[in-house]
């Protein structure tokens, strides 16, 4: 058994390089970088949230500095990438299509008996679908029995798309106002891909594998995460053989509870350049909040989910790196009509920031704002007076 100990520092260089925020442009420029960025990472999570631009575009603007939203759509529209539900909804390459079928069969077993009616209604959109070509479910009559109590209170419709959906008959892409439209899966698969399932050790270590890219370091239940949905997966004995034919080693970090591993032939000597991200909380590196504060010490959560009285930062700050630490949090919302980008609160972590940082830091707001199609930025607060007034000047 290959081991390796690290320090947390070593240990955060590695987790950045693997989330490509080590550096800006780390997977280039243009729209062949979304493709590279979406290929290293395996999955990039979408969110619908549009107070600032919608979060699997953050992403990309975060790491790809000339990034334009429509060169997503136009991947999607020549078949490189697709959208899917794995662990949550995201993008993902379609070179890795067959990995998403175990996945499509555990929706499809799992999801409980379901009555006559419910399989009369799949049948009859399959159907349509097949007839008519891609559909909304708009283009389905008001079907609901009673009125809705709620916003995910589906009608029938609804519900059986997204069960189509999830169960692999149906697919979807976007229209320009990010409305779903379902369609067949030959009608938006290359004819070229790859469609045999993976035998269960396949996709145990695929998965692996893709999660130790993407992640750098990982324990058992972060590698997990992306096959949760396949009860009984294999990722645990796959891992152990990887790690017994030293594919992949075991790590001990100072301070972090193991095991933890990482691929074999990972570079342990990462450069950073010290440059500053405005991070969607969707981010690659933000999605397990235990790592960010066991790594960086950084005590994050989004707050959009938690009742507006016992906010502490605001409604949807966004974590903000600089180099290899996380020096706040900012609350802010586009607003469009008027072109200003309004910074409700940006909270500072209790540590001292050099000129150069604060320098770098305004450069990514001025990107952040037009990258949010805003030429103005308005700030209200924060709880670093010094800091925010040096920030302020220089928009002045």
């Amino acid at each position: 058994m290959e081991s390796i100990t690290l320090t947390k520092l070593q240990a955060r260089k590695i987790i950045l390089d693997a989330a490509g925020l080590a550096r800006k442009a780390q997977f280039g420029t243009g729209i062949e970088a979304v493709y590279r960025v979406i290929d290293h990472l395996g999955f990039v999570q979408l969110d619908t949230n549009y107070v600032v631009e919608r979060a699997h575009h953050h992403v990309m603007a975060a790491r790809i500095p000339d990034y334009q939203t429509e060169w997503l759509a136009r991947l999607c529209e020549d078949g490189r990438v697709y959208e899917y539900f794995t662990s949550d909804a995201g993008y993902l390459p379609m070179s890795d299509f067959r990995f998403s079928l175990p996945v499509k069969k555990a929706f499809e077993t799992q999801s409980g008996p379901l009555s006559k009616p419910e399989i009369n209604l799949m049948k009859q959109i399959m159907d349509r679908v097949e007839r008519e070509g891609a559909l909304m479910v708009g283009d389905f009559e008001n079907d609901r029995q009673e009125a809705s109590s709620g916003w995910w209170d589906w009608r029938p419709a609804k519900i059986a798309l997204e069960r189509l959906y999830l169960n692999g008959n149906l697919m979807i892409s976007r229209t320009k106002a990010f409305h779903k439209v379902y369609d067949l899966p030959l009608n938006l698969v290359p004819q070229e891909t790859d469609l045999a399932t993976p035998t269960d050790e396949e996709y145990a270590r695929f998965v692996i594998c893709r999660t130790l890219a993407a992640l750098g370091i990982a324990s058992v239940k972060e590698i997990n995460w992306r096959a949760r949905r396949v009860k009984g997966n294999l990722i645990k004995q796959e891992l152990e053989k990887m790690v017994q034919a030293t594919e992949v080693k075991v790590v001990t970090v100072e301070g972090i509870k193991g095991p933890l591993y990482m691929r074999a032939n990972q570079n342990i000597n990462i450069e950073l350049s010290n440059d500053v991200f405005i991070l969607s909380p969707f981010d690659i590196l933000n999605v397990f909040r235990h790592r960010l504060k066991d790594f960086f010490n950084f005590d994050y959560q989004i707050e959009c989910f938690v009742p507006a009285p016992k906010r502490l930062y605001g409604y949807f700050s966004l974590p903000i790196l600089a180099g290899e630490t996380f020096i706040a949090r900012m609350d802010a919302k586009a607003n469009r009509k008027q072109k200003v980008l309004i910074v409700h609160n940006i909270h500072f972590e209790p540590i001292d920031l050099g000129q150069r940082t604060i320098e770098k830091f305004v450069l990514a707001l001025k990107a952040f704002a037009l990258f949010n199609q805003c030429h103005d930025i308005v700030f209200t607060r924060s709880n670093n007076e010094t800091y925010l007034e040096a920030i302020r000047q220089k928009f002045s």
